[in-house]
């Protein structure tokens, strides 16, 4: 018997390249929503089905990041207009404007809703008081400097509650004590971070570099650090967040999101984008994934395709939607 073959769902209405998803944490009613980012300047905000919430108006440049808090409420986004913002996921109103000195990588909200980090092209990594929303941010330096990473930082995610991760172009993934604002430990690759997303169930830093993937625990705390290498160079990558016997990845050297079990052999190439797949990334239940395009889409895949989930309830008797 054949495999119902993977037939995705396209969520339109970006206008230009997407840059980077991320859904928000399974809510009390098994429910997430997925926020995505876009060169457009408009980040959407998405239902688990797939369809359009709303748009986040206010940005002058592309938006490279953006994140949602824990209940949803809030949602952050970095900006090439220098600016990080904080939003009402609610009304889709922009609640404060946070300035910066040049481009705005990557964001991540505290658990609490009361923090935010930013990284980007400035090489340095900074925290800001929602509470307090005009004062002066915190910078981190780990030898008293006035940047925290040697190369743009790609990537900043908030773990537990008083743990930030930072990734840069300069090979570095540090954390920090949010607490003292102090250094406590680093890893080192071999190349240019790419991209690095934590996998909060699982509880691991997904980080590609390279040609690599690697699985690192989120704390560092005594775990194994696993690093697979591939046939080409991955631009994200995502880990199934239940099963943990998968993950996929997109990349900027052709069109397909490939599904690759952990020992890095290759499950399947799933083709439907018509430009690199820049961003990947597991829905918090692990049914499905997406994947963000320079063609300006988002593909939704179910990850076990058939399956009656969602906006694919119905389609899959009729030859697909």
């Amino acid at each position: 018997m054949a495999h119902p073959k993977a037939v995705p769902l396209v969520a339109p209405g970006h206008t230009r390249p997407v840059t980077h998803l991320s859904f928000s944490s399974l809510q009390d009613d098994q429910t997430y929503v997925l926020i995505s980012s876009c060169k457009d300047g408009n980040p959407m905000l998405r239902e688990w089905t797939g369809d359009w919430i709303g748009t986040f108006i206010g940005h002058k440049g592309a938006v490279w990041s953006s994140k949602l808090s824990p209940d949803t409420s809030r949602a952050a986004s970095g900006s090439a207009d220098f600016t990080a913002k904080i939003w009402d996921t609610y009304s889709g109103e922009s609640l404060h404007s946070f300035p910066h000195n040049h481009i705005v990588r990557s964001v991540a909200i505290s658990p609490t809703v009361t923090h935010l980090l930013t990284g980007g092209q400035e090489k340095k990594v900074r925290m800001f008081d929602l509470g307090r929303p005009d004062a002066e941010p915190d910078v981190f330096s780990d030898n008293g400097g006035p940047i925290s990473h040697e190369g743009t930082v790609k990537s900043v995610v908030w773990v537990g509650d008083h743990t930030g991760v930072t990734a840069g172009e300069d090979g570095l993934i540090k954390w920090w004590d949010l607490r003292t604002r102090k250094l406590t430990t680093s890893l080192t690759f071999s190349g240019p971070i790419t991209s690095m997303e934590l996998s909060s169930q699982t509880n691991r830093l997904v980080v590609t570099s390279g040609k690599t993937v690697s699985f690192i625990p989120a704390l560092l705390n005594g775990g194994q650090t696993h690093s697979l290498t591939l046939p080409y160079a991955p631009s994200s990558a995502s880990i199934h967040p239940i099963l943990q016997d998968r993950f996929v990845t997109g990349s900027t050297s052709d069109e397909w999101v490939r599904i690759h079990d952990v020992t890095g052999e290759e499950r399947e190439v799933l083709k439907g984008h018509h430009g690199p797949v820049h961003c990947v990334e597991f829905s918090p239940d692990g049914e499905m994934f997406a994947s963000g395009s320079e063609d300006g889409t988002i593909r939704l895949w179910q990850t076990t395709p058939g399956k009656s989930y969602g906006l694919w309830q119905g389609t899959q008797t009729n030859g697909g939607p």
